[in-house]
């Protein structure tokens, strides 16, 4: 039905009748059938905590359907033999990575490619170990493919999806932004994304409607509402750090220890979790380097008109959000408030905003964990943010974020420690999305098609 499935598919492995292993399944037919269940022997699984990680040698980790079954000594567990079965020794299980700020492009794609552009971005996610995306941005295909990526007619991430947003001009009264909410509950969004523009009434009429529905809403603090009221309505996550830093009026200044400890205390009080995208924000306000920005390698893999897009904003590249001129202030200012509020115990969830400047999904992942390390954040916090945290967040829907029994089946195989160098997440040796198995040869294979589809400049303007 679609190319790129066939090409991912080819990695997965038929059932046969004696013992298989990943080297012989990637000679497999588009078209065989999925295996009974994959094991994954003598493999050192990761285990994250918020401050701290544990890693237990000599597992087999066994996967049937989209879960995991078991997680248990390798010496003491009998698998059977037409199982998939992957040597693991020297190598680590991680759990998958969410991207907790992310969004999936319009179903008309963009420009001169109208057909793969979204299912592109969607391995993208994939490919780099980022199995779950909390989508925050909603176009009406959207539930559609997130159905279609349950049933295996799309391989990409589990989608939780936010609607269309309440923003300025999409609600125009408080009596709208309340059917506004009723209407995305009866067609099946997961939550409301909060945009700038709302005035209060619109913004309380939306949150009392929410909270009496049981739905989330995050995103941004509109100007109107201000962090405090924010947090007091109930709003879910606040994305970005939007709306801290103009609550105590540091957005020209350093910020003092005394009004950093006032956010966190604030924070916990209204048990908020935050999502920092702090790579993607460094960039809009122009504290970046651009020339890092311009050598990113991963930009082959966006189309032409994206990436001239991106690379002609950093001639101009505040958007209206701040004066680039206090670029470097704010930059110190968000770094050491992300620090303030992970080490206040204040949940973190990890965001990246892909796609957007400079973010390619997957991609943009380590980006980001490199920008929170320099804030002084632990390697185990940050994966831990994207793995448990994010978990915890959805536990009312899903099992997920972890090793173990009963969850679903989203991990990389990696080649070595994460939590000595994550960046190891960059070469990892294969990834399980809800139980499909991306062999590392497949996920070239096809990063290579991209690179060569996109390798044409193109004439489309930016969508």
């Amino acid at each position: 039905m679609y190319k790129l499935i066939s090409i991912v598919l080819a990695a997965l492995v038929a059932t046969g009748c004696g013992p298989r292993t990943e080297n012989t399944a990637n000679a497999e037919p588009a078209n065989a059938a999925p295996p009974k269940g994959y094991a994954f022997h003598n493999v050192n699984v990761v285990h994250l905590t918020k401050d701290d990680a544990e890693i237990t040698a000599g597992q087999t980790v066994v996967v049937v359907g989209d879960r995991i079954t078991a997680v248990a000594d390798t010496a003491a567990i009998t698998v059977p033999a037409d199982y998939v079965h992957v040597d693991g020794t020297n190598k680590y299980i991680m759990a998958g990575m969410a991207e907790m700020h992310g969004h999936v492009p319009p179903a008309n794609g963009l420009g001169q490619f109208p057909d793969r552009y979204l299912d592109d971005v969607l391995f993208l996610y994939a490919a780099n170990g980022v199995t779950t995306v909390r989508g925050m941005l909603g176009y009406p295909h959207q539930l559609q493919l997130k159905q279609d990526i349950a049933a295996g007619k799309r391989i990409g991430p589990t989608l939780y999806l936010a609607g269309p947003s309440f923003n300025g001009n999409s609600i125009e009264s408080p009596e709208q932004a309340t059917q506004r909410v009723i209407d995305q509950r009866s067609e099946g969004w997961d939550l409301l994304k909060v945009h700038p523009g709302l005035t209060m009434a619109e913004y309380q009429a939306m949150a009392t409607t929410a909270n009496n529905a049981n739905m989330d809403f995050g995103g941004h603090v509109p100007s109107d509402v201000g962090l405090e009221a924010a947090l007091a309505a109930g709003q879910r996550t606040i994305d970005h750090l939007d709306g801290y830093l103009e609550a105590i009026d540091a957005t020209d200044r350093p910020a003092s220890r005394y009004e950093l400890d006032y956010l966190v205390d604030l924070s916990l009080r209204h048990d908020v979790a935050v999502v920092p995208t702090q790579a993607l924000w460094a960039t809009i306000i122009g504290a970046s380097d651009a020339d890092a920005l311009r050598a990113y390698p991963e930009l082959v893999y966006v189309p032409q008109s994206v990436r001239d897009g991106w690379l002609g904003y950093l001639n101009e590249p505040t958007l209206g959000y701040f004066n680039a001129t206090n670029a470097a202030v704010q930059q110190d200012n968000r770094q050491r408030l992300v620090k303030a509020l992970f080490d206040g115990g204040v949940p973190m969830i990890f965001g990246t905003d892909a796609p957007q400047l400079f973010s390619v999904p997957g991609f943009s992942a380590l980006h980001e964990i490199r920008m929170l390390r320099d804030a002084g954040i632990p390697v185990a916090g940050i994966l831990h943010s994207a793995t448990v945290a994010a978990g915890d967040y959805f536990a009312d829907r899903d099992s997920f974020g972890k090793i173990a029994e009963g969850q679903r089946a989203d991990f990389l195989l990696l080649g070595a420690n994460p939590l000595i160098n994550p960046e190891v997440i960059r070469s990892h040796h294969g990834v399980m999305v809800a139980g499909k198995w991306l062999s590392r040869e497949a996920i070239d294979a096809h990063l290579q098609e991209i690179r060569q589809a996109y390798a044409e400049p193109s004439a489309e303007p930016v969508q």
